[in-house]
C-alpha cells in the first residue's frame, strides 16, 4: 500500500516558494532601479514612466527600449568582467597577496 500524500505540507511548501520567488522579483526590481539611477527620479515621476511603458502601443518605441536595456546590461556585464580581470592580474602581479574581494566589491 502507498503512504497517502500530505496535500497540505506541500501546498505550505509551494506557498513558501511562491513567496521567496515573489521577495527575490521585488529586490531585483529595487536593483534595477538602483543600477539605472532611476532611484534619483521623484517616486511620483518614475512611477509615471513606468505607467507610460506600460501602456506604450507603439512597437518601434517598445523595440528601441528593449534594445536600450540589452545594452545596458552588456555594458554591465562588461564592466563586471574587466573589474574581476583587474583584479586577478593585480594578485598576479602582488604574488597573489591582494584581495579581488576588494576589487569586485566596489561595482
Amino acid at each position: 500500500m502507498r503512504k497517502p500524500r500530505d496535500f497540505d505540507s506541500e501546498l505550505k511548501a509551494l506557498d513558501s516558494k511562491a513567496r521567496q520567488l515573489k521577495q527575490a522579483k521585488l529586490q531585483q526590481l529595487g536593483e534595477l532601479v538602483v543600477a539605472t539611477g532611476a532611484d534619483a527620479l521623484p517616486v511620483e515621476q518614475l512611477a509615471g514612466a513606468l505607467l507610460a511603458a506600460v501602456s506604450a502601443s507603439d512597437m518601434i518605441m517598445r523595440e528601441d527600449w528593449r534594445q536600450r536595456g540589452a545594452a545596458f546590461f552588456q555594458r554591465q556585464g562588461k564592466a563586471r568582467g574587466r573589474a574581476r580581470s583587474r583584479a586577478a592580474s593585480t594578485a598576479a602581479a602582488d604574488g597573489g597577496t591582494a584581495s579581488s574581494g576588494s576589487a569586485t566589491g566596489a561595482e
